[in-house]
């Protein structure tokens, strides 16, 4: 979406659209009998205020930063992957299924289990991928579709192969869990882990693969141009199927750090968790840049911890947070008009 803007605009824009959420936020609180101020005031105190609401939002922000990273690959490579969801759920249920299902000291075990989620995520992302380069099947319907198959597998895996028909699983063992007794500590045993430094190495990983490699550039050729890219020589089939490989072990991997980390164990989804949907908005907001996709998740991770406050400190129900979150991602998708009316103000102040 944001190739054909400046660099200037591809950081102004998203900049414009959270503050334009915010402030038409604010006027849907004003509306609705309640005062803004208060609002985010309670929202940023849910988030920052205290040691343990910072340990929460970084703990919510881990995630996000895979999910950004799953959606904003594929459209950096030219597709769609909206099944981000469900392969973050079968990636949580792999890595649990490892943890559970091995005895083995913790610098091994541990690596293995979040390799398992990353490797579920990918071959879970591997079948719309072979789908769309063997017979031009659309990403979109399948990835939508495998989202449903996905929730119900895992929950089928949980109560009848990994847990002896219980809703829950068994915590991970100490060797596979990403607990951190440091962070706990820190943040007044908030369920921070040591999720967020495997974030920020992926984040590095993202930059590396697509802005600092030949298959990278490969990757991103095809989904510029893909007849071009053919007639250069490359491998369109291959590089889809790999695009979408990738972008579901990211997935997997945020998918990982639920199950070994945040919660230490796999349980019965009633529904989607929601993370792998609003990875697409992260990604959107965050320009599908590495740096970008860092910021985005942080500002909804703040979002979503401080809205858990919001109804005890002000009293503005949570709902107006997701609200807020539209109304930014509907900015950024009109960022065309956006980048207009700056041209228009631009050429005014001359």
């Amino acid at each position: 979406m944001f190739e054909r803007f400046s660099r200037f605009q591809k950081i102004l824009i998203p900049l414009i659209s959270v503050v334009l959420g915010l402030i038409v936020g604010a006027i849907i609180m004003l509306v609705s009998g309640f005062n803004p101020i208060q609002g985010y005031a309670a929202l940023l105190k849910g988030s920052l205020g205290e040691s343990f609401y910072i340990g929460e939002t970084i703990r919510q922000i881990t995630p996000y930063i895979f999910a950004g990273l799953a959606v904003a690959f594929a459209f950096r490579t030219g597709l769609f992957n909206i099944g981000v969801e469900g392969q973050l759920l079968v990636g949580w249920v792999a890595s649990v299924w490892v943890g559970l299902a091995f005895d083995l000291p913790k610098i091994i075990h541990l690596p293995m289990a979040i390799l398992a989620g990353a490797l579920a995520g990918a071959l879970w992302a591997f079948i719309p991928g072979i789908l769309k380069a063997r017979l031009r099947v659309h990403e979109v319907i399948v990835t939508i579709m495998m989202n449903y198959i996905a929730l119900h597998f895992c929950n089928y895996l949980i109560r009848f192969v990994i847990s002896d028909e219980q809703n829950t699983t068994d915590r991970v063992p100490e060797s596979a869990s990403l607990k951190s007794p440091f962070f706990e500590t820190l943040t007044e045993f908030s369920t921070m882990h040591y999720g967020i430094f495997l974030a920020l190495a992926a984040v590095i990983i993202y930059y590396i693969i697509l802005e600092r490699t030949t298959t990278g550039f490969e990757l991103r050729s095809v989904g510029f141009n893909q007849n071009a890219s053919e007639y250069a020589g490359m491998n369109v089939n291959r590089n889809i199927v790999l695009s979408m490989l990738i972008s579901g072990a990211f997935a997997g991997l945020g998918g990982a750090m639920e199950g070994l980390g945040t919660f230490g164990y796999g349980f019965i989804h009633g529904a989607f968790s929601g993370v792998g949907f609003d990875g697409i908005a992260v990604a959107l907001l965050g320009g599908n840049v590495a740096l970008g996709i860092v910021f985005a998740a942080a500002l909804f991770g703040i979002l979503k911890q401080g809205a858990l406050i919001m109804p005890l400190e002000s009293g503005v129900p949570t709902e107006l947070v997701e609200i807020v979150i539209a109304i930014i991602i509907f900015f950024v998708a009109s960022s065309y008009i956006i980048a207009y009316l700056l041209q228009r103000l631009k050429k005014g102040a001359k």
